[in-house]
């Protein structure tokens, strides 16, 4: 760490904070929210980015929040549109993938407690089988638990969530 400092401070002219700067391996550090993977040197978004990210989706789509799937859609757009924006040069698209699957379980648990008693009424319609409405909505496990259920995964698929507009971050 000395010799890189003393070689950037002397001929770069640069400062170097000791605190914010650090010798290591390229995969176990992070910049501007991006980090190399240990094989191949491939771009990866980081995990600390990836939290915050998924902190910034649980704040708009509190189940209590009391607002309409497309208009919690349309907010989340915006933010998702500028992540992608700043992200969607990393390589490695599998914690994307995970993040996009992950945000539509989110999306279905909001819609399933807004349905409330109603549940079974709408998987109906949207073409479950009564067998499988009946066993989701009378389940006694909770509303994020039976959003990952095959019903509701049925009832809205990815391409209902595309319609909405919500962008995919790994296409």
């Amino acid at each position: 760490m000395a010799s890189v400092t003393r070689l950037i401070e002397d001929s770069l002219r640069l400062t170097v904070t000791a605190r914010k700067s650090a010798v290591d391996r390229p995969w176990k550090r992070k910049f501007l929210g991006f980090t190399l993977t240990s094989r191949g040197a491939k771009l990866k978004v980081a995990d600390k980015a990836i939290d915050k990210v998924k902190d910034r989706v649980r704040e708009q789509t509190r189940r209590t929040r009391g607002h309409r799937l497309a208009g919690i859609v349309a907010e989340l757009r915006e933010t998702l549109l500028g992540w992608k924006a700043y992200f969607g040069v990393a390589e490695v698209l599998s914690p994307l993938r995970e993040l996009d699957k992950w945000i539509r379980r989110r999306l279905r648990c909001y819609q399933w407690k807004q349905w409330g008693r109603a549940g079974y009424r709408e998987l109906c319609k949207r073409g479950v089988s009564v067998r499988e409405a009946r066993n989701t909505s009378k389940s006694a496990y909770g509303p994020w638990r039976l959003s990952n259920t095959p019903a509701l995964a049925q009832a809205m698929p990815v391409q209902y969530f595309s319609s909405l507009g919500l962008p995919s971050l790994a296409a």
